[in-house]
This record gives C-alpha cells, structure tokens and sequence, in this order.
C-alpha cells in the first residue's frame, strides 16, 4: 500500500484536496491527511495545499515543526505543492512587508497590485477565477491536459524564480505570470486543481503516478 500525504498545518482547502486526491488514487493507495512527520517521512508522495499569507503559513508550518520534514520531502520523493504550498516554496514573500519562505527555489514572491498593468479596473483583485495555462515545456503531470487548458485561480501573489528554466506554466492576468513550476521530483501549481473540474483531477492523477522524474 503506497501511502500519499496531504499535509495539515491548518490553513486553507485541505480536506478538499483530500477528497479530490481520492478521487483519482487506486485500491493500492492510501490518502492521509496528517501533520505528523513521521507519517510525511515514510510517505511516498507529499502534497502541500493551502491558503492564506506567507507569514501566516511559515508560522503555522514552524509550529507544526514542519520545515524540516517538507525540505527533506522535497529532495527525495514527489512533492506537489498548491497555491500557498507552491509560494512557500521561494526564497522570500513581499507579502505581510516581507516574509522568508523555504527557499526550495530560488526567487520572490510579488504582489500583483504593484503592477500600472494591474491597476485599471478590468483587473480585480485577488485574481479569482477560471484562467488558461500555457505549457511552457513538457513535463509528466501535463499528460492528457490540452496546452490551455483552464484551471481555478484565487489569489493577490505571483512567483518570479530566478531560473527560467523552472518555469512549467504561465497564466496571463494583465501580465503574463508562473503559474507553475518544476524540478527534479517536485511540481507546484498557483492554480486549484481540486477546483479545477476534469483538468485538475487529471492533474492529479497524473501526479498519484508519477515517479518524481520529468
């Protein structure tokens, strides 16, 4: 029995990404939403959703005494991360005045809002909605999903890596930004795919069986 981790550290859509994990998963797998690190360790895939502030998810990782476990998580099996758990992921948040995440990727967290693009009123604030992705390059977790194909956004914050080659997906919202990004055996996505209908399980499917190799 292979065992795939939704890690609880008590922000956001959790239990929906649970449910929508086992939606897709077969009779050989196990989803378990957990917080205990032990359970994260010996798990065989690691999920990281979420929702909220940077600072908020940093303190509630750290008092979960998470960071570690989700680091090593993040060199050594798949490692999905959704939404917040894609942000985390950067070196540093502009938001809540500045915030250090776990520095998995080099790059910066940046507020849509600091955009003149941004600032007319056809674009509202959080970005909230259904949105095309534009593949920038193949990648297992892709399979089966049309380039374009539209996913469920809800957020104020964009990732910038600093490596370009990272860059997997890019949504456009008054600029064009990473939606998506990946290396080596972690993916992450800005997007919902637990909300985002047949594409996102599909994405999730993909993941469930994907050997963490691009």
């Amino acid at each position: 029995m292979k065992t795939i981790a939704v890690v609880d550290y008590g922000m956001g859509n959790l239990r929906s990404v649970a449910k929508a994990v086992e939606r897709v998963v077969d009779k050989q797998m196990h989803v378990v939403l957990t917080d205990d690190v032990k359970v994260i360790a010996a798990a065989d895939r690691v999920i990281v959703p979420g929702q909220g502030a940077a600072r908020g998810c940093m303190h509630a990782l750290r008092e979960h005494n998470l960071i570690e476990a989700l680091l090593k998580a993040a060199t050594e099996k798949p490692f999905l991360g959704i939404c917040m758990g894609l942000q985390v992921l950067m070196t540093h948040s502009e938001e809540n005045k500045g915030t250090g995440c776990l520095d998995v990727f080099d790059g910066e967290v940046h507020f849509f809002g600091n955009h003149a693009e941004l600032q007319s009123s056809q674009y509202k604030l959080p970005h909230m909605g259904w949105n095309r992705v534009k593949q920038q390059r193949r990648h297992p977790l892709w399979r089966g999903i049309s380039d374009g194909a539209r996913f469920y956004f809800v957020h104020s914050y964009y990732v910038k890596p600093q490596d370009a080659d990272v860059i997997v997906g890019t949504t456009d919202y008054g600029i064009e930004f990473t939606c998506a990004i990946a290396r080596g055996n972690v993916f992450a996505v800005q997007f919902h795919p637990e909300k985002s209908a047949d594409e996102g399980l599909k994405l999730l499917n993909n993941f469930v069986h994907w050997n963490g190799q691009s």
